[in-house]
């Protein structure tokens, strides 16, 4: 019954475990923001003027 008491390998998996969540946030990261890894065509001036654009007519509305 030594092996219940046994921790040796509990460091490495649970390095195991946290290493498969990275992974797991950085595919869901990758999958969400898609399009800009795609080959669309991403003009990030274009999106930076109508996020300003966007923010401003909400804070005149409040």
């Amino acid at each position: 019954m030594k092996f219940l008491n046994d921790e040796s390998g509990q460091g490495a998996a649970e390095y195991l475990l946290l290493f498969a969540g990275v992974i797991v946030i950085a595919i869901g990261a990758l999958m969400i923001y898609s399009s800009y890894f795609t080959g669309q065509p991403f003009d990030s001036a274009a999106d930076a003027d109508a996020t300003r654009t966007h923010t401003a007519a909400n804070d005149r509305s409040l």
